[in-house]
């Protein structure tokens, strides 16, 4: 007899399992299919596994630092072999937590690929053969691969990608990094401090290029004084490799020729949808990503797509919000999905976060907007823990003093965007932010710092 769901979940990444998860808190019975291990990109290859290495760099970069306040140690000895053994270990507990979850939430879990198809019904294939389970609704969250770019040579030397730069063996004594974003650059900082010879070759004019640019020119700023290399404005041509070692080829802003070497090449040129699930559907499009309205419904009825395959943000928390809009949707309960408040964040050292609009997209956007920035010197709580690098830049239009972007760049700000995201979530204005008492000494108190500085402003000049 053929198994039949109301909704179908195909995708066990952040998107795909919380997708599944709501439509069980709603009463429907729901499916989730999975070829490789649950939790997606994010907790396999993606947000746990770096951010448990750039612990691991922090806390490198903290016993170095401390040297200077008279703490000393011994020589530093680095396990990378322990480091990443911590690492699976975290994945592991993640993974079963969801596991957990999904049983709990009685739903029926297939190890296998799922694909669409016309009649609505989903294909199944697993190790064990194939089948066809009957669906009511179908969310597909298929996420995306590493893009790897047509560059000369690329497909005869040995490289790495987010997916695989985990499974390395040892620690590089150098590595070539393709791609300033996100991605290239939390790789940098943790290979840095595992005292690696890092280089990043960016094709656009600056590092991390969709960020507020001032955040960029200081990450770009405390990345050189570790010694980093960046080469912004520059194009990659081609890529050779002999004993084992890489040679990038590269064309500056003025067109000259410029070639860097080392042990490992990683390429982080961004990520492509994985469409595998839609084959069989002639779904309109967005470029490459699946197009959706704001409930998350494809061209095809009672087809839905969140996450990366459907572009946008690319975040998994964003990806989450998706699937629980889907979900709902898919259950008959009216939901959209707003992006007016998603946080964004990149974790280097010093850390980026932002949420809302920055003040190049206000401006282009002709919102007549005022901008007050505190920088982290001033602020007793980031100088005492050795970490003035920073700043919080709260953009907010003029007429009524509405915070419509906030901008942090330094230690600790990928905690602290939150505020920034419930104040803008209750449109919550300057004159409020000035107004609300923030513990002392903290360094989320440089969001009431900026707010009080912008007013006092605004009333010399009344």
């Amino acid at each position: 007899m053929t198994a039949s769901y109301d909704i179908v979940v195909i995708g066990g990444g952040p998107g795909g399992y919380v997708a599944a998860l709501h439509a069980a808190e709603l009463g429907k019975k729901a499916a989730l299919i999975e070829p490789d291990f649950l939790g997606g990109t994010c907790l396999n290859r993606g947000c746990i596994p770096s951010k448990t290495l750039l612990k691991h760099a922090e806390i490198i970069e903290s016993i170095e630092k401390a040297k200077d306040w008279g703490i000393e140690t011994g020589e530093l000895t680095l396990s990378f072999d322990k480091m990443k053994k911590r690492k699976n270990d975290v994945i592991e507990r993640l993974r079963s937590g969801i596991a957990f979850l999904l049983k709990q939430g009685k739903i029926d879990v297939y190890n296998g690929f799922g694909s669409v198809q016309e009649d609505g019904s989903v294909r199944v294939k697993t190790e064990a053969g194939e089948e066809t389970i009957q669906a009511g609704r179908v969310i597909v969250a298929t996420g995306s691969t590493p893009a790897v770019p047509p560059i000369s040579g690329l497909d005869k030397v040995q490289f790495d990608t987010s997916d695989t730069i985990f499974d390395i063996a040892e620690i590089p004594k150098s590595v070539v990094i393709i791609g300033g974003g996100v991605i290239g650059m939390e790789f940098a900082c943790i290979f840095s401090s595992l005292k690696t010879n890092v280089t990043v070759v960016e094709a656009a004019d600056r590092i991390i290029p969709t960020e507020d640019a001032e955040a960029g020119k200081l990450l770009a700023k405390v990345l050189k004084k570790k010694g980093i290399t960046l080469h912004t404005k520059s194009k990659v041509q081609s890529v050779r490799e002999q004993n084992g070692l890489k040679t990038v080829v590269c064309l500056d802003a003025k067109g000259s020729e410029f070639t860097v070497e080392a042990e490992t090449l990683l390429v982080s040129t961004g990520r492509r949808p994985n469409l595998s699930a839609t084959n069989e559907l002639s779904l309109s499009m967005n470029g490459p990503f699946i197009q959706v309205n704001e409930k998350m419904e494809t061209s095809q009825p009672n087809v839905y797509a969140v996450g990366d395959v459907i572009g946008g943000w690319q975040l998994a928390h964003a990806a989450s919000a998706e699937g629980v809009v889907a979900a709902n949707n898919a259950s008959g309960v009216v939901d959209a999905m707003d992006y007016k408040v998603m946080p964004r964040c990149i974790y280097t050292f010093p850390e980026i976060a932002g949420v809302g609009l920055t003040e190049e997209e206000a401006k282009a956007q002709g919102i007549d907007v005022r901008v007050e920035k505190f920088d982290f010197a001033g602020s007793g709580k980031a100088l005492a823990s050795g970490e003035p690098d920073g700043f919080t830049k709260i953009i907010y239009e003029a007429q009524y003093g509405e915070i419509i972007g906030v901008v942090m760049a330094g230690s600790h700000v990928t905690e602290m965007i939150s505020e920034a995201s419930a104040f803008m979530y209750l449109e919550g204005t300057i004159d409020e932010a000035a107004k609300m008492v923030h513990p002392h000494p903290t360094i989320s108190e440089t969001f009431f710092e900026a707010a009080v500085h912008s007013v006092n402003k605004l009333r010399k000049q009344a």
